[in-house]
């Protein structure tokens, strides 16, 4: 059983808090819009890391980290990309790869909305943890938590804190 944090959209935003978390869990998954690469070793000094670049990632994290990331994590096929959209209306640079060989489950950001929910005539599930930084519109920071364990995503948690 693997325990994950999932985050996404720190707009170079880390802090005690947000590491509090990392230190709880055995890996750290982000979906995008790192900006300050300081977040993602911060974050890797405590933990295994994995991650992909957003929209607003400048040329050093997109060197160090790619546009899409597709790995299994024990039985479950992953796929993380920053911008993909949700289920009946994925993006356009990521539909015809999710319709062809559909992952298990199907990590974005960009949103800033924190969202799970389940694309059925695909066996997909979709999460999105909303955006953790303090820059955007949102109001709320969000990350999620979760198990996998075989085929098995279980024990999925939101983590909120307080207004920006």
């Amino acid at each position: 059983m693997i325990k994950i944090l999932l985050l996404s959209d720190t707009h170079s935003y880390i802090d005690n808090d947000i590491l509090k978390y990392v230190k709880q869990v055995d890996e750290v998954w982000h979906a995008g819009d790192i900006g300050d690469l300081m977040v993602t070793d911060a974050i890797k000094r405590l933990k295994p890391l994995r991650a992909v670049y957003g929209n607003i990632d400048d040329s050093k994290a997109r060197a160090e980290f790619p546009e899409n990331n597709r790995f299994m994590c024990e039985d479950v096929d992953v796929w993380i990309t920053h911008i993909g959209g949700y289920p009946n209306a994925y993006n356009m640079r990521v539909r015809d790869e999710i319709r062809q060989n559909p992952p298990k489950l199907f990590i974005c950001g960009h949103s800033h909305i924190l969202k799970v929910m389940a694309d059925k005539k695909l066996g997909v599930l979709h999460m999105n943890p909303g955006a953790v930084g303090k820059h955007g519109f949102h109001k709320i920071r969000t990350m999620l938590r979760f198990t996998i364990d075989g085929s098995k995503i279980d024990n999925l948690e939101v983590i909120e804190f307080n207004k920006r």
